[in-house]
């Protein structure tokens, strides 16, 4: 008797965005990986940098519940989502994307709601190519006073750099905030 193959899919749906009411900052990834998809967290593989660099840089580490990540990443003015809604993908690699099976998330309209926008960051060269050809057109004007940032793909995948390599890359872009200067006292005569 054969045994029938079984059929995996290769499609791949990614989350909706992580909104906070007053982002100025917009990380965009290109795709949850099976692990993040499996879990329904973004970033939720292990060896994925994102979460060791989150806590550097604001204390949103994984030593914290997932939710409790995603309120300090909010109380920092910080949206989280990907380019792409779902795509053909086999695995969890970028590489594997297959470019004419895709479909891009709604971020023309995510501009929209958020006018106060500064800064798009992509987590990683795919991200970006995958905005600029998928999305970036149909954004228009909404990105004339948007900066746009590639940084260094926070996946395992990604070993050319080291994570503090990619931390400081990362530092870069999310620098602290800076303390606020508190107004000489008045002169007592």
């Amino acid at each position: 008797m054969r045994r029938a193959k079984t059929r995996v899919s290769a499609w791949a749906v990614g989350f909706p965005p992580v909104e906070p009411k007053r982002a100025r900052r917009l990380i965009l990834g290109t795709l949850p990986s099976a692990e993040s998809i499996r879990q329904g967290q973004y970033y939720a593989h292990p060896r994925n940098a994102f979460w060791p660099i989150m806590g550097a840089l604001f204390g949103a580490g994984r030593d914290r519940p997932y939710a409790a990540r995603l309120r300090i990443l909010a109380a920092h003015g910080i949206m989280l989502w990907d380019v792409l809604r779902a795509a053909h993908r086999p695995g969890s690699r970028d590489a594997a994307i297959h470019l004419r099976r895709l479909a891009p998330n709604r971020i023309p309209e995510l501009l929209a709601r958020h006018p106060e926008l500064e800064t798009i960051a992509f987590n990683g060269g795919p991200a970006e190519a995958l905005f600029r050809r998928h999305v970036a057109q149909r954004c228009g004007a909404r990105l004339a006073n948007v900066k746009l940032v590639r940084l260094p793909s926070t996946s395992p995948a990604h070993a050319s750099r080291t994570c503090a390599q990619k931390l400081a890359c990362w530092r870069r872009a999310f620098p602290p905030p800076r303390p606020r200067r508190r107004a000489p006292k008045p002169a007592v005569f």
